[in-house]
């Protein structure tokens, strides 16, 4: 049976799928972990765990099903990460993560001053956020001078697992153009300019699309893993961007909403020579996976790690809190819950943002306050559908992905408070199924290449309905109040935090 790999290293996972020409999983595996949070507003992880679990679940892959020809091994990861490795590969200091870490608030300050906010989005597309990785590398050259001083190499998760691989320094154009300020979105290339201002002891890895072959298998590497030595791997790209592929949702005019430790949404823009990307502020502007595309992406800093944390506080286990939710009923009897527990991305790009919950009474239950939550989330994905429609982009279809979908209940509350109808597929394991596909699609003769509907085509159709399309309008309207009333002492609250 001839096969494709694919893994993507989560923000609390690392998963690997064993995948048949049709499309049809033969084997899957999985390894939890924990990010570490040294300080607040810090995120960050061991970079070696990433591979030690690639090997893990490589070779249970290949034990599993020892006939399989493994054709071509895709790669995926959360991002942008920044990753600083020496000469010799070796990480100089953990990984600090994307947008959910918040250190790099002075060293934007003084990029916007000594750049300006306009240059910055012309160039690359966005403002400067928590987000921006180019941000994070000068933090780590202000705040840890011996560590950057040893740095050579940049990596995110998949260009690291592809390096280890292959041997290959490389970096999609997708993961690169969230490397504000370093990269030039218009002419998909390295800018040369804040590159050498920001980041130029740092060799410039090889730019590549995300389903381009970046090399194969080394001996080394196939000793270890099991995967024969030659085996194509592709360059891979950003966990989010490949869940898109996963799913079919990477054409002109899709969103791809995924639900997961944090929410995170993609609209895909095609832009034809000479036309200008959208942009706004309060969004993130980037290349897509594919030559010819552009994103407008948003994120929640919470969504799954939010329940998640509801659920351990309580006691209780998701059936029980699920039940408890859908009795509570819309509006939570009277609770209305800002999800900014770590901070908040898009759209309101607020790092000093906290969590509220308003209306508490001591008849609330923990299915309220998990009803709340639910809410909560979907709330933030209507600000930032909203957001991005009002930047220019036209929304027409929306697929649903990630681990969330797993549960009727929150994507019909994320319908009925967006208003929207969400298409979704019959696989829904994310990335790692997106990497497979992408590999196979890298590898096939022309006119062979796989369709992602015929791999996973759609199962389910999620509309809202349209008796509580007033009662989340005028909801909407207060969680919006809300922010803005409660985030003078919120923000004081966050200092406090950092004391």
């Amino acid at each position: 049976m001839r096969c494709t790999l694919g893994f993507d290293v989560g923000t609390s996972s690392t998963k690997g799928v064993l995948v048949a020409d049709d499309g049809t999983i033969v084997a899957s595996a999985t390894r939890a972990h924990d990010v570490v949070r040294p300080r607040s507003g810090w995120v960050e992880m061991d970079a070696d765990v990433w591979w030690d679990e690639f090997v893990s679940i490589a070779q249970e892959l290949v034990s599993a099903m020892p006939d399989a020809e493994i054709a071509a091994v895709g790669v995926s990861g959360m991002g942008p990460c920044v990753l600083l490795a020496d000469a010799d590969d070796r990480p100089v200091r953990p990984a600090i993560l994307y947008g959910v870490d918040t250190r790099s608030g002075a060293q934007i300050a003084r990029m916007n001053d000594e750049l300006g906010l306009d240059e910055i989005t012309r160039i690359g597309g966005s403002a400067l956020t928590s987000q921006a990785a180019g941000a994070k590398i000068a933090w780590v050259a202000d705040e840890e001078p011996d560590a950057y001083a040893a740095a050579v190499r940049l990596f995110m998760p998949a260009s690291w697992l592809a390096r280890r691989l292959t041997g290959a320094y490389v970096l999609d154009h997708q993961s690169a153009s969230q490397t504000t300020p370093l990269y030039d979105i218009e002419n998909e290339r390295w800018y040369e300019p804040w590159w050498q201002r920001y980041a130029s002891s740092i060799e410039q890895p090889r730019l590549t699309w995300a389903g381009e072959i970046a090399g194969e298998v080394t001996a080394a590497a196939a000793d270890v893993t099991g995967i024969p030595a030659g085996t194509p791997v592709i360059t891979g790209t950003i966990d989010a961007w490949t869940e898109a592929v996963s799913v079919g949702a990477h054409e002109a005019s899709d969103l791809m909403l995924m639900y997961g430790t944090t929410m995170f949404m993609v609209f895909t823009d095609a832009v034809a020579t000479g036309e200008e990307t959208l942009r706004t502020p309060s969004m993130w502007t980037t290349a897509g996976a594919f030559p010819g595309t552009r994103n407008l992406a948003g994120g929640l800093s919470t969504s799954g790690a939010l329940t998640a944390w509801l659920k351990d506080l309580t006691d209780a286990d998701y059936p029980q809190l699920l039940a408890e939710a859908e009795a509570s009923g819309p509006g939570a009897r009277g609770l209305l819950m800002l999800p900014y527990f770590a901070g908040e991305r898009t759209p309101i790009q607020d790092p000093d943002a906290r969590g509220v919950v308003a209306g508490l009474t001591l008849q609330h239950t923990r299915g309220d306050l998990y009803r709340a939550a639910l809410e909560a989330t979907a709330l933030g994905v209507r600000h930032n559908v909203e957001t991005m429609r009002a930047a220019g982009a036209d929304i027409r279809r929306i697929v649903a992905v990630g681990g969330g979908t797993q549960g009727r209940l929150w994507m019909q509350v994320v319908s009925d408070v967006t208003g929207l109808v969400q298409e979704v597929p019959a696989t829904t394991i994310g990335a790692s199924y997106g990497a497979a596909f992408l590999a196979a699609s890298a590898i096939a003769a022309d006119g062979e290449a796989p369709v992602i509907t015929d791999w996973n085509p759609i199962a389910e159709t999620i509309k809202p309905d349209p008796d509580l399309a007033d009662f989340y309008d005028a909801l909407f309207d207060r969680y919006v109040r809300l922010y803005e009333a409660s985030k003078d002492v919120v923000h004081e609250l966050a200092a406090q935090q950092r004391d």
